[in-house]
């Protein structure tokens, strides 16, 4: 028997008890003739004393140990001295009576503690060491116990776990697939699964009526902090359901995780907001509602003055700050930089400060009278102490974007995006269709299987544009962690969906004829949601990227920076494949 208890276990009733640990040696101290080691595993750390007066022979070796050092020891708990009250095992120690060195340790290239000297590369090479680290390993048991309680709680609501192939065909109608050359099918190609869509939706033809899996997915993607190419999400699939019965039940599971996981409880229905509000009034899809700064729209007031900037935008919006009038010229300049920064794209900024009297203080106090800025002031209901931001632009979905990132600079600024409050929201009514200027058609926003809202249905054959779809997505505290639609289930509403995203009845035959065939046996109405594990994770961990909560990353060029993957293939692997690799300059 290696150890008779873990390095996280012992307590002060187990004084005088005789134990066997095994673990790393985290750290070494050495005071007179006491040598003291921190004994580490996955579940806490225990103190070892070694005596010199006692037995001079083992406490020598105790002397040779170094960082990471894998070691077994015998001995007594003892109560400590000095005890530390910020570890489970602080009141106690082990005086050692036997040490065996199960195998010793190089000296790893950076601290396995949580607060390490070591940068992002190098702790992605060594990510076997970095996983000792007690704050990765906490995010890696988190995860795990995310996924008990997501199966728990699908379980009671009826749903069957389903595994669906890896290895599929490819479709290339939305982000760029990952493809496997076929040996045994020279010059065909499989694909790794973006999503299980189609196969989820086969399921529900089947029968299954409710269905889930904790899929793997994969996306050759540009790379982000919450994107990964590969990445796992809470796929689920429902028949005969509406849109209001999906939300209805995964707002149940969100309330379920977030009472099990964070011991939260979250009261009432979640708000709702449809994508053109969330667009007009937060610039974005994914708005963060733990604050408030909601655009207000200027043009009918700020136009028309002589300020020509304003004069010819197409859109002048602004959001409001409470209690920033205090501001300094430095740090309102310092804010006009961030907007104006090549990844935000702003021409400038104008502010307006509301002060104790009343009055308003603004940057371009030239070009408008006091009666104006008070109408500024008014259409955000400002009070003294408040500070007032301004952007235009010539195009109003750009500027919007732009005025977002402002809000969320302003957000994170005054304090306003604590990790530990919590904003749910439901953004419903998408638009159905998306103009790409790449490929000059349009492009289903969501996926071809999305249903349109029945309301707007006939306008598929006049103005497409206009059409809203039964989609929904998830969004809590500005992180889109779900999202998922109604699908078409009826083959004739589906193959004028594939008219209009431009594919030739051959085409979406070749590419989903076998979904299209399925569903003239019988496909129930059905709709589901998929949950990003990953995000939801980071979230509750409090986490900026979700890289740490995954156990073995990417690094942010897709690559393996631990296996030094992806690499290139032997010639003869090539050549087992068919395979000519001609690398364009």
């Amino acid at each position: 028997m290696f150890r008779s208890h873990t390095c996280g276990e012992l307590r002060i009733s187990d004084v005088n008890k005789q134990v066997t640990l095994a673990g790393w040696v985290q750290r070494s101290r050495k005071m007179g003739g006491m040598t003291f080691i921190d004994l580490r595993d996955r579940y806490g750390i225990t103190q070892l004393v070694f005596n010199e007066e006692v037995d001079a022979a083992l406490c020598e070796n105790a002397n040779r140990l170094g960082r990471e050092f894998v070691i077994q020891i015998t001995g007594t708990v003892n109560e400590r001295f000095s005890k530390n009250a910020n570890i489970p095992t602080g009141d106690i120690e082990i005086i050692v009576s036997e040490l065996n060195v199960l195998n010793a340790a190089l000296t790893p290239p950076f601290t396995i503690e949580d607060n390490t000297d070591g940068g992002d590369d190098i702790r992605m090479k060594y990510r076997y060491l970095d996983l000792r680290r007690p704050s990765v390993r906490r995010n890696l048991e988190l995860r795990h116990r995310m996924t008990i309680e997501v199966r728990r709680y699908l379980d009671s609501q009826g749903f069957i776990e389903v595994e669906t192939p890896v290895l599929v065909g490819s479709t290339p109608e939305g982000a760029r697939d990952f493809v496997v050359p076929s040996r045994m099918n020279p010059g065909q190609f499989y694909a790794l699964p973006q999503s299980p869509q189609t196969l989820k939706q086969l399921l529900m033809v089947s029968g299954f009526d409710r269905y889930f899996q904790i899929a793997k997915c994969f996306r050759d993607e540009d790379l982000r902090a919450d994107r990964q190419p590969e990445f796992t999400q809470i796929d689920c699939e429902m028949s005969f359901v509406e849109q209001d019965d999906i939300i209805n039940l995964f707002e149940g599971m969100t309330k379920y995780l977030f009472k099990e996981i964070r011991g939260v409880e979250l009261e009432g229905q979640f708000q709702r907001m449809a994508w053109a509000d969330a667009m007009k009034y937060y610039g974005s899809d994914k708005p963060d509602l733990r604050f408030g700064m909601k655009f207000v729209e200027l043009m009918d007031i700020l136009k028309g003055h002589g300020f020509s900037v304003f004069d010819s935008a197409e859109y002048i919006g602004g959001i409001c700050a409470e209690g920033a009038a205090h501001y300094t010229r430095k740090q309102l300049d310092a804010l006009t930089e961030f907007v104006k920064r090549p990844q935000i794209g702003a021409k400038g900024m104008v502010y307006a400060r509301i002060e104790e009297d009343g009055s308003v203080k603004s940057s371009v106090d030239k070009f408008y009278t006091q009666e104006v800025l008070q109408q500024v002031k008014e259409a955000f209901a400002a009070k003294p102490g408040d500070l007032i931001l301004i952007l235009s632009g010539d195009d109003t979905m750009k500027t919007r974007k732009q005025l977002c990132e402002l809000r969320l600079e302003m957000g994170s600024q005054l304090g306003l995006r604590d990790k530990n409050t919590f904003a749910c929201l439901w953004v419903v009514d998408f638009p159905m269709f998306e103009w790409s200027e790449q490929e000059n058609r349009l492009m289903a926003m969501h996926h071809p299987f999305t249903h349109p809202k029945d309301e707007d249905i006939a306008l598929l054959d006049t103005d497409p544009a206009a059409v809203r779809a039964d989609a929904y997505d998830m969004v809590i505290n500005g992180v889109e962690v779900g999202g998922g639609s109604i699908r078409i289930h009826d083959p004739k509403l589906q193959a004028k969906m594939f008219e209009i995203l431009g594919f030739t009845p051959e085409k979406a035959e070749e590419q989903f004829g076998f979904l299209m065939n399925a569903f003239k046996y019988g496909a129930p109405p059905h709709g589901g949601l998929a949950y990003g594990l990953d995000r939801w994770v980071s979230l509750f961990a409090g986490l900026d990227s979700i890289r740490d909560c995954i156990a073995f990353p990417k690094n942010n060029s897709g690559r393996d920076v631990m296996l030094d993957a992806p690499a290139a293939l032997d010639p003869s692997q090539l050549d087992e494949l068919n395979l000519i690799v001609d690398i364009k300059e």
